[in-house]
């Protein structure tokens, strides 16, 4: 049985891993990154790999799923405004 704990990191993770889709789908549709900042962005990505890093530490499986996922669609965001520029 999961841990009631868990069970709330992983709507936690949900919910804030899937804000990042609408950005990423939008900017891959319009194929315009001009409104969004690089620097922003890059800091980001080294926060969410630090979490990453903590969630593997504490051998979370919320922690560690939803900054992978979070992570890849930043690098993706990341991607875009290099490219779009």
């Amino acid at each position: 049985m999961i841990d009631k704990f868990e069970l709330l990191g992983l709507v936690a993770a949900f919910l804030t891993t899937s804000a990042y889709v609408p950005q990423v789908y939008k900017t891959w549709k319009t194929k315009s990154a001009g409104n969004i900042s690089l620097t922003m962005y890059i800091s980001m990505f080294v926060g969410i790999v630090l979490w990453l890093i903590y969630g593997i530490h504490l051998n979370s499986f919320a922690m560690i799923v939803a900054n992978s996922i979070t992570a890849i669609l930043t690098l993706i965001i990341i991607g875009f405004k290099v490219r779009y520029k």
